[in-house]
């Protein structure tokens, strides 16, 4: 048994039962949203690992074929976290995909390098290759996976009627899939490997362009769950802590700077949040 492993699976899954109950006050489609999540986590993995064959995972206690069950209560939970968030803003419901899928970018760049050194999972490459070890399509991929989730959920939900409780996570469940499927191809058979970090920062870049257009209409958020923090703070949290036991954060150093600037802009887009929590404390 993996001590690092057995504590990552302990802390998310302790996370997704904060989320839970979370959802169980909030209604039925917030329950199915976060199941729909999870289940979405898991079924874009297998599928992936089916379809590019480009990286495999580490021996974790539960498991769906070769699939941790864990990646998918990870990719369900901070679907749930970073929705939390985005739904808190005054952002119209299309534009919120995009800050989604920003919110997991934050979380993963901290998180990738760092989970393959602990052999979380392992993409073939060394430790050296593209962003010390992490292929780059990696990224975009992260963004898209989160953004086609949000994207079709919220398109379903704008439909009337009690259809839409069920229908909008079961399509945001189908489609991302079929939407995720087809961006790997995109990525792997169309863009040539070496503009994939080009493709992946113009990404970022249109996407923190919109947002940044549309700042007033973020800056002007109604109450949320504090979910929305402590969900990637446990990411963040986690990451740095046992980076720094096992002294792979320091392998280059430059992963640890990387980690605590995520975590500073993680801090910073939830201080306000945080500022009011510590007040009623």
């Amino acid at each position: 048994m993996n001590i690092y492993f057995t504590i990552f699976e302990i802390l998310l899954f302790s996370l997704f039962i904060l989320c839970l109950r979370h959802a169980i006050n909030e209604g039925l489609q917030a329950v199915l949203r976060l199941l729909a999540g999870v289940a979405f986590g898991v079924l874009l993995e297998w599928a992936t690992i089916v379809q590019l064959d480009a990286y495999s995972y580490g021996r974790f206690i539960v498991l769906v074929d070769t699939v941790p069950v864990v990646i998918g209560v990870g990719w369900g939970i901070i679907l749930y976290s970073a929705m939390l968030f985005s739904n808190s803003t005054k952002l119209p419901w299309y534009l919120r995909p995009f800050l989604d899928g920003l919110l997991a970018l934050n979380i993963d760049l901290a998180m990738d390098a760092l989970a393959i050194r602990l052999g979380m999972w392992d993409w073939g490459s060394g430790l050296a290759n593209e962003y010390y070890g992490v292929p780059f399509e990696n990224f975009w991929a992260w963004f898209w996976v989160i953004f086609s989730f949000s994207f079709f959920f919220r398109v379903f939900d704008q439909l009337k009627g009690p259809i839409k409780v069920w229908l909008a996570p079961l399509m945001a469940m189908g489609l991302g899939v079929v939407g995720v499927l087809s961006t790997n191809l995109f990525i792997t058979e169309i863009v040539p490997r070496e503009f994939d970090w080009v493709a992946t920062t113009t990404v970022v870049l249109i996407s923190l362009g919109i947002l940044i257009a549309r700042r007033d209409a973020i800056r002007q958020r109604t109450e949320h769950s504090s979910l929305a923090f402590w969900v990637p703070f446990g990411f963040h949290g986690y990451f740095l802590v046992i980076g720094l036991v096992s002294g792979y954060i320091f392998q280059p150093i430059v992963l640890l700077f990387v980690s605590i600037l995520m975590f500073l802009v993680s801090f910073g887009i939830h201080w306000d949040h945080i500022q009011k929590y510590l007040s009623r404390g």
